[in-house]
Parts: C-alpha cells; structure tokens; sequence
C-alpha cells in the first residue's frame, strides 16, 4: 500500500490509487496488467516517482534493461532521496554488472531515517560486494543488517557462509543455527548447516541434518551433493 498524505491532491490520489493496483498486479506476475495500470497512473500524474520506480522493476522482469534503466533513471530525477528508488535501481545496477556502482545507491537509501526497511539495502550492498571481492565491506553490510533486522534471512545465511569459508566455525553455527529456528529449513539452509557441522566435526549434529534433508527434499541439489560426498561445492 502506498502511503497517502493529509494533503495530497486529487490527481496524486487518482495515480496512488493506480499504483497499487499496479503493484498488486506485478507482485502476481500479471505484468502486462501492471503497465497498463501504471501508464494510466502516469497519464493522470506524469511526476509521480513511484510509479515510475515500480515501471522499472516490472521492465527489469521483463528483460526490458534499457526502458528499466529509464524508468528508474526519471524516477530518481523526480525524488532523488526516495529510499526505495534508490534501493531499487541500485539492484538493478548489481543485476546488470554494475556492482560497485550500486553501493551509492545503497547508500543513499539509508539517509533516509524514516525508511522502514533498512536492512533491505544493507543485505544488497553485501551482496554485491561479494561479487565485486571485497568481502570485509560485505561482512559488515550483513553485520549491520542482521542488526537492524535479527531475522534477515539474506544477513544470517550470508554470514553462516562467509564465516565457514574462513573456519569461524562457531560464529558460522550462531548464524546457520539460527536461520534454522527462526525460518522453515529449505535444501540450502539445511545443507549450509550440515556443512558448519561436518566442520565442526560434530557427526551427531551432520548425521541429524542429512536425514532431514533427505527426508524433506529428496530430490534437491543438495541431497544430490550430499549422496555423491561433495561438500565442497
């Protein structure tokens, strides 16, 4: 739901209106509905930034890059501070091969101190430091967004991971241990915490992960990976 203002102005409550159902409609995968709700939104509200935001993500599922890069491109000229803009198009940056490029726009998310999920482009900029190498600065992203939101899922796999690559194996088990008791297992979650306990060298702690995930996803890459002994991969 987008949020509306005491004195927003009829034209602006129009396009609002359009706009969610827009988002509604990209959330469903029902994209061609999504333009045509926000071409309509931006006919009765050509400087509405927002729905030139969401323009951007439903053109970047499409594969559409150049009219996604546009669309975000003239929403961030029209509200260059909007958290979730900058959010927005600095993944797409990360997606298209602009890694470092899309730490700024990270960044400037986080300016905003109303901005109601800071982890979001805190746990992005760690990722897209990772590609980029620089894991120092992607350790302290996730560190940072695991802080603000102690159930970010992203923050707690991605420090399990860092953390087991470098033998931190009890920090790795804090993160990987935790994402199990806060969220359902998956393949990879479950897989993530098999591997910290292998080197942990706890057998009773690996034995019980391999059966559940054998048991929960028998045909995963995982379990593929696990039955063919590869716990390197």
């Amino acid at each position: 739901m987008m949020p509306a203002s005491a004195n927003e102005s009829d034209q602006r409550r129009r396009a609002r209106i359009r706009l969610e159902l827009a988002a509604n409609y990209y959330q469903q995968g029902n994209y061609t509905v999504a333009l045509d709700e926000l071409r309509q939104a931006l006919q009765v509200d050509p400087g509405y930034a927002a729905a030139y935001g969401v323009l951007g993500l439903v053109y970047r599922d499409l594969g559409d890059l150049d009219r996604a890069e546009d669309s975000f491109q003239r929403g961030l000229q029209l509200a260059p501070n909007d958290p979730d803009l900058n959010n927005n198009y600095g993944w797409f940056l990360c997606q298209t091969g602009r890694e470092r490029q899309s730490i700024d726009f990270f960044t400037r998310a986080l300016k905003d101190p109303l901005y109601a999920t800071p982890a979001k482009p805190l746990h992005n900029a760690g990722i897209c430091s990772m590609r980029v190498g620089d894991e120092a600065a992607a350790e302290g992203y996730f560190q940072r967004a695991f802080q603000v939101d102690p159930s970010n899922a992203v923050a707690m796999f991605n420090l399990a991971d860092l953390y087991l690559k470098r033998r931190e194996l009890e920090r790795a088990r804090f993160y990987a241990q935790r994402l199990l008791s806060t969220y359902e297992p998956t393949a990879q979650t479950l897989w993530l915490a098999l591997k910290v306990e292998r080197a942990r060298g706890d057998r009773d702690g690996e034995a019980s992960l391999a059966a559940q995930l054998r048991r929960r996803f028998p045909s995963s890459a995982e379990a593929g990976l696990l039955a063919a002994g590869k716990f390197n991969d």
